[in-house]
């Protein structure tokens, strides 16, 4: 596979370094709070939940540290895949009058995807021990829908910015 797309640096916009901070202070706050509470915790949690957001499986309380583990790796990952827009798919073909405002879009995408996985990621952590100490887990009745509509509504923001931008 030849790629002959211009390989350019994209400068950070405000929106992208807040977007970055955010993401990089939710994974903090995720590793302290395992990390502060995790003492505390009885040796069995909740670790699968069903459709309704109430526990359907349960491990040891090890299991927690694999949260905020996948959450570091899966930041990490798209952090460096953002700096490689040159690789990403685009809908339209790219050339150097297009190369930055199509990298700064994608970019831009996988910045706010990795912000929300990273935000989903620190709910869950949350809620597994804050479940664990009071004994009632559930991470609510909504949750599915929410990430599901979530998901959906960036399709449709991404889809709509596209059309009007071509």
């Amino acid at each position: 596979m030849k790629n002959d797309r211009p390989k350019i640096k994209v400068p950070f916009e405000t929106l992208d370094i807040v977007i970055e901070l955010a993401s990089i202070a939710i994974l903090i706050l995720m590793w302290c709070h395992v990390i502060i509470e995790y003492g505390n915790l009885p040796d069995s949690i909740p670790s699968h939940f069903n459709a309704s957001g109430e526990p359907d499986g349960y491990s040891k309380k090890l299991f927690l540290w694999f949260l905020p583990s996948l959450a570091t790796v899966m930041y990490l990952g798209m952090l460096a895949l953002s700096r490689f827009p040159h690789l990403h798919n685009y809908t339209v073909n790219i050339t150097k009058e297009n190369a930055l405002k199509q990298y700064r879009f994608s970019t831009r995408v996988l910045r706010i995807v990795n912000f929300l996985c990273t935000l989903l990621f620190a709910y869950i952590s949350y809620k597994i021990i804050v479940g664990a100490q009071q004994n009632a887990s559930s991470l609510g009745v909504g949750f599915p829908f929410i990430v599901v509509g979530a998901c959906l509504l960036l399709v449709v923001v991404i889809i709509i910015y596209q059309k009007k931008n071509k």
